[in-house]
């Protein structure tokens, strides 16, 4: 089933970071697909082996050092809020490393988790690399930030986008699903979405069903909480005066992302 999972904060090994969510695949029935959201302090570090998993680490504000236990990348971060709408750094690092993370400033980081088979070399994703693009018109309009689409080599499975809606518009929309292993036609691909609000005491509504409504369910999503969508539809609606920001993480059998619209409102596509 589709979870609306809520933001829950405990301290590991120090009182300079917070675990603002921690799930790996197992723990929210999923297969390929995890997510760590972590609150760092200036001077404060995290460290974790990365055992049979790859991961991308998303530098989502602040200024972090990253080390994957050979080498040290200095100064990741380009941000002090995601609504600055300017791209981040991040890096890719494969399984069977002991990672750390040390923060320059206070910093929020993402760490994406996929199982993998193989072990890959390092790769920093300079913000200046995200490609950048704008989607939809009228009021399904959304900015995109493409930090490891399936285009990118880095990764034996993970994909990451950021995508910001603004105010009364619409994203993931008209709704889509990629829940099928059948290519060329459809990519079976996991998702986790974690969403922000500027300001944040607002709010975004997020369906996730299926064609035979055997799921079917709608969440009012709050800022830093976190949406499991192992199937369906899964479009995003957010309301007057409130900016929209959502990070997501994808993976599958195979890292192609090739989804179909749902039938019934494919049609908005091509409205004039």
């Amino acid at each position: 089933m589709a979870q609306l999972l809520k933001k829950t904060v405990h301290l590991p090994l120090n009182n300079d970071v917070q675990i603002i969510q921690d799930f790996k695949p197992e723990d929210v029935n999923l297969e390929y697909t995890g997510i760590k959201i972590i609150d760092i302090k200036e001077h404060g570090f995290y460290e974790e082996a990365t055992e049979a998993f790859e991961i991308c680490i998303v530098a989502l504000t602040g200024k972090i050092d990253v080390s994957d236990g050979e080498n040290t990348y200095n100064d990741l971060g380009t941000r002090d809020s995601v609504f600055e709408k300017i791209p981040t750094d991040s890096i890719y690092i494969s399984r069977e490393h002991h990672i750390q993370i040390s923060a320059v400033k206070d910093s929020r980081v993402i760490i994406c988790y996929s199982p993998c088979d193989e072990v890959r070399p390092t790769e920093l994703i300079p913000a200046s690399e995200n490609g950048v693009e704008d989607r939809g018109k009228y009021s399904n309009q959304r900015h995109v930030h493409n930090i490891l689409p399936d285009t990118h080599t880095a990764s034996e499975k993970l994909l990451v986008v950021e995508v910001y809606t603004d105010q009364g518009n619409w994203s993931s929309y008209p709704p889509h699903k990629h829940d099928v292993d059948n290519l060329p036609d459809e990519s079976f691909l996991e998702e986790i979405y974690y969403h922000e609000m500027n300001p944040d005491k607002g709010f975004v509504f997020q369906r996730v069903y299926t064609d035979d409504l055997s799921l079917d369910e709608t969440m009012t999503v709050q800022n830093g909480e976190v949406v499991i969508v192992p199937k369906g539809y899964h479009p995003v609606a957010v309301p007057d005066g409130y900016n929209g920001y959502y990070l997501n993480v994808m993976a599958g059998p195979k890292k192609v992302w090739k989804f179909n619209n749902q039938k019934d409102h494919e049609w908005i596509i091509d409205r004039k």
